[in-house]
């Protein structure tokens, strides 16, 4: 008997590793926004961006709320593609700090790659669950009782004994010079 987990009331064929994804994009959500709200201040002075601790913060709010949503949703999908346009909004916050008078370009430019990987992440997640269809799909046929056989498998024991090998099966007519 297969497992039948709360995601297959959801739509479609489910897809556990799609939804273990999800849930753990949501439990990262609810992780970074606590860290953002909490420490927006120091995340602002270590990525050069100081004057922008209150939107930082703002996005923290943003991230717990995403993270909530995807986990308390039977459908993650709309929170997940929520979490792209954040993840949009992020890497614009992030390059309005790319000047030369930044001192932490070094820790801002490891912030930009680590937003575009979980972007990338995101995206794929969204994307999949977004292929999903709309109505669950009828259950799969079950012919463990069929054996391929239409007149049983005595009648198919020796029903090519007068088969004959066409000319060029064995080796085509190109070939056959070169055939010992």
């Amino acid at each position: 008997m297969r497992y039948e987990g709360p995601q297959s009331r959801r739509r479609g064929h489910p897809d556990e590793a799609t939804d273990t994804l999800a849930r753990g994009l949501g439990w990262f959500s609810i992780g970074l926004g606590i860290t953002e709200l909490l420490a927006g201040k120091s995340l602002a002075r270590g990525l050069g961006l100081t004057g922008q601790e209150d939107l930082i913060r703002a996005y923290g709010v943003r991230e717990i709320g995403t993270g909530l949503g995807i986990l308390a949703s039977d459908d993650p999908t709309p929170w997940i593609w929520g979490r792209v346009a954040g993840d949009a909004l992020d890497l614009a916050t992030l390059a309005s700090g790319l000047n030369n008078r930044n001192r932490q370009m070094d820790n801002l430019l490891i912030a930009i790659a680590a937003v575009a990987g979980v972007t990338a992440i995101d995206i794929i997640c969204a994307d999949t669950l977004s292929r999903e269809t709309r109505k669950p799909l009828r259950p799969l046929a079950d012919y463990q009782d069929r054996s391929g056989y239409p007149r049983g498998l005595e009648s198919a024991r020796g029903a090519a004994r007068d088969f004959a090998v066409p000319k060029g099966f064995r080796t085509t007519d190109l070939l056959r010079p070169f055939a010992g």
